[in-house]
């Protein structure tokens, strides 16, 4: 995948994120819930640590700490995306991650939290709240372990035929 095409992928969803998050945040009050279905919410959160809140809270190195590891992720993906141009689907699963990366770190840095406001739900368990940048970052994953696979298949075919 050519890095243009990455990086475009990336900053959609870096959009997406940011514009999200500033529509969530104009229209809820902290900790308003609008509930949608029985099992989804919308709900205005802030959270100052990491994924299921991790280190939130700790009494602010977190943010500077995190927007560190963010930082330098994004370095190392972009790193990756250019020397692995090849592989479409390991490209494609870095550009969701770098962009929900990079909108995590948006927040992290601006506003030393991190905006959340997706809400689901079983009866009364919630899941943790998240975001659009959490949600590309996940199918990035995702689809990182499905090409894992799918290239160790590929890579087993072609050692058998030798």
């Amino acid at each position: 995948m050519k890095l243009h095409i990455s990086f475009g992928i990336a900053f959609v969803i870096l959009v997406l994120d940011l514009a999200s998050k500033y529509w969530i945040e104009s229209t809820l009050e902290f900790g308003q819930v609008i509930p949608l279905t029985s099992f989804f919410n919308l709900v205005l959160t802030y959270n100052p640590g990491a994924a299921f809140s991790f280190l939130s809270e700790q009494s602010g190195w977190q943010r500077w700490f995190l927007s560190g590891i963010a930082s330098s992720a994004a370095l190392l993906i972009v790193y990756l995306l250019n020397r692995y141009k090849h592989e479409r689907l390991f490209c494609l699963s870095l550009s969701l991650i770098l962009g929900g990366a990079l909108g995590n770190l948006y927040d992290r840095i601006t506003l030393g939290h991190v905006v959340d406001f997706l809400d689901f739900y079983i009866g009364a368990y919630h899941w943790p709240a998240f975001n659009v940048a959490d949600s590309a970052i996940f199918i990035g994953a995702a689809l990182m372990i499905v090409e894992s696979f799918r290239k160790d298949k590929t890579e087993g075919i072609q050692r058998k035929i030798k």
